[in-house]
């Protein structure tokens, strides 16, 4: 049993909600990255959501376009993330860790995702392949990371079904129509959209895209088993990023466990 099914299965048994925080990796640099994962974690997190830059990261609103854009002319890989990965199992290896990214990446650097030296990392998520499959499905092996599959609003019936059930980790379950950062959230259609996924899925369904405050949060999590916090953070770590004083974000994501709790 890998960290994140782990932790999971103890916050569910424990009557506990969820929190996922997301940011991009080397964004504004990967010593900024590693010292934020650890705010996160002192902050209440339960699970970390790396993004890794791509040059077109099609499901993602301006904010975290930015982000990848600033890590990409830093020159950030997944080779260079692993090793960033690496250094932080010396500082906490309870936290799950799970990498978001597109699918030409993970295909490219398949060695380093089938070693996942010492399992430092838990799962993926890959944003731009169909729900229905996973990794193994595209010819890359590692039976101990979890692919974790997504689920919009705009998703027929049909495949919510096949998706629910493929998805192992969680199902993540996409909160609005459009892109990361949007708002205008549907707390009838979320609630009614994860009950049907429920009614399939043998994982936990967490809800994300578009939670920008403390009443948000609550709002999902009361319908969902958790909720996850991306673009909201990842505007402040922009904001911050030539100070790099970063204490707000940390006081920012204990409202948002406060609220969830």
């Amino acid at each position: 049993m890998n960290r994140l099914t782990k932790t999971l299965n103890n916050l569910k048994k424990n009557n506990k909600k969820a929190l996922v925080a997301y940011l991009v990796a080397g964004d504004p640099d990967l010593d900024s990255t590693l010292d934020l994962m650890k705010i996160f974690v002192e902050a209440g997190v339960d699970v970390i959501e790396i993004g890794v830059p791509f040059t077109d990261p099609i499901a993602e609103g301006p904010i975290i376009q930015r982000a990848h854009d600033r890590a990409l002319d830093n020159n950030i890989s997944l080779q260079k993330i692993y090793e960033m990965v690496k250094n932080y199992r010396k500082y906490d290896d309870e936290t799950p860790l799970v990498l978001m990214g597109y699918l030409n990446t993970f295909i490219f650097n398949k060695k380093l995702i089938e070693d996942n030296q010492n399992n430092v990392i838990d799962s993926v998520l890959v944003v731009d392949i169909p729900g229905e499959l996973n990794l193994k499905d595209y010819g890359v092996y590692n039976s101990n990371i979890n692919t974790i599959s997504l689920i919009s609003p705009t998703t027929k019936k049909d495949r919510v079904e096949s998706i629910a059930k493929n998805s192992s980790g969680f199902v993540y379950y996409v909160t609005l129509r459009g892109v990361t950062g949007a708002s205008n959230l549907d707390v009838n259609e979320i609630n009614s959209n994860i009950e049907e996924i429920k009614k399939h899925a043998t994982v936990p369904t967490l809800a994300g895209f578009g939670i920008k405050s403390a009443e948000d949060a609550r709002l999902l999590s009361d319908c969902s088993d958790g909720v996850i916090i991306g673009s909201s953070i990842v505007k402040m770590i922009e904001e911050e990023s030539s100070s790099k004083e970063f204490d707000r974000i940390g006081s920012y994501i204990s409202e948002i466990k406060k609220a969830i709790s």
